[in-house]
């Protein structure tokens, strides 16, 4: 498994902009599926976006549809969440999760549950 590390997260005012790291250890990541979650509070976890092994597909929720895009750079064992746009209801923590899969997949689960590595958070605040 791969070890992941998020950052980025800060206090920003609405319809500002963020952009989260997620930095992996581990030769292999090139073949884990990367995707970004958040919570806040008092909700569940929930899917934000996830990009598969290569980069060749993305997944994104409808609410950050237009507003948030993921990439990654597997030479830096790094994903990035650029979020623009960003409204008070983006206001969570921000986890990101891998799992293994091929390099030569473009498959991209949202469950949580499929995920089998995770963060620790980066908190996300977006003020009105």
């Amino acid at each position: 498994q791969v070890q992941l590390v998020e950052s980025g997260g800060g206090l920003v005012q609405a319809g500002g902009s963020l952009r989260l790291s997620c930095a992996a250890s581990g030769r292999t990541f090139s073949s884990y599926v990367v995707g970004w979650f958040r919570q806040a509070p008092g909700k569940e976890r929930e899917f934000v976006a996830a990009i598969s092994a290569r980069g060749g597909a993305t997944y994104y929720t409808d609410s950050v549809k237009g507003r948030f895009t993921i990439s990654r750079d597997n030479a830096k064992n790094t994903v990035y969440l650029q979020m623009n746009g960003l409204k008070p209801e983006d206001t969570a923590v921000y986890y990101c999760a891998a799992k293994a899969s091929s390099y030569f997949s473009d498959y991209v689960p949202s469950w949580s549950g499929d995920f089998a590595s995770w963060g620790q958070g980066t908190q996300v605040t977006v003020s009105s």
